[in-house]
C-alpha cells in the first residue's frame, strides 16, 4: 500500500484532485505511517518500545498502534513539555475544557506528576481492526499532527505564553559580548 502526495490534504488552499484510492478497506500499519511523516516532510525516530514519534521543539507527538485483531486502535497522542505548576491547574483545566468543548481533536488533559509538575496530553483515536479507507486514514492523520500543532499555539496565545517565552529570552545575557 502505497501514499501518493497529491492525497494528502491540503487545507491552505484550492483542493487537490485525489487519486483513486485502493479498492476496499486497508488495516494500516506502522510502514504506511512513516510514509505519511515521510511525505509530510518530518522527522521521526522510533522509541524504545517501538512507537513513532515525531519531536517538536515545545512537544512530541507519537503515532501509536494498540490492541490486536478487530479491537485494534491507532492512537496519535502528543505529550506537550510546557510544566505548569499544581497552583495552576484548575485553571488550565478550565482553559483545556474550553478547547475540548470547541474542537473535535485532540482531546487534551492533564498530566500530573509526582514532582507536582502538570503537563498536558492531547490524544485522537481511530478504531482500524476490521480495516479504513486509506483516504480517511491519511486525512485524519494529517488533521490530528495540524491540530497538534494548532492547540500548542492556541494554548501559547491564550495563556499569555509567548510573552513569557520572550522575556525569558530577553533575560539571558548576551554571548556575543
Amino acid at each position: 500500500m502505497s501514499i501518493d502526495p497529491s492525497s494528502i490534504p491540503n487545507f491552505g488552499g484550492q483542493p487537490e484532485p485525489q487519486p483513486a484510492a485502493p479498492q476496499g478497506p486497508v488495516v494500516p500499519d506502522q510502514d504506511l505511517v512513516k510514509q505519511l511523516l515521510e511525505q509530510m516532510e518530518l522527522k521521526y525516530v522510533v522509541d524504545d518500545e517501538g512507537d513513532l514519534a515525531a519531536p517538536w521543539e515545545q512537544f512530541r507527538t507519537y503515532f501509536m498502534f494498540r490492541g490486536e485483531n478487530e479491537q485494534q486502535v491507532f492512537s496519535v497522542r502528543t505529550f506537550y513539555d510546557r510544566e505548569h505548576s499544581i497552583e495552576d491547574k484548575s485553571a488550565l483545566l478550565e482553559t483545556i475544557d474550553d478547547w475540548n468543548r470547541r474542537t473535535l481533536w485532540p482531546k487534551v488533559y492533564t498530566h500530573t506528576h509526582d514532582d507536582g509538575s502538570v503537563r498536558l496530553i492531547g490524544e485522537a483515536q481511530m478504531l482500524i481492526g476490521t480495516g479504513v479507507s486509506l483516504e480517511h486514514f491519511v486525512s485524519s492523520t494529517v488533521s490530528w499532527v495540524r491540530a497538534s500543532v494548532e492547540f500548542d499555539k492556541w494554548l501559547v496565545e491564550t495563556l499569555g505564553l509567548a510573552t513569557e517565552v520572550e522575556e525569558s529570552t530577553e533575560d539571558k545575557p548576551d554571548d556575543e559580548g
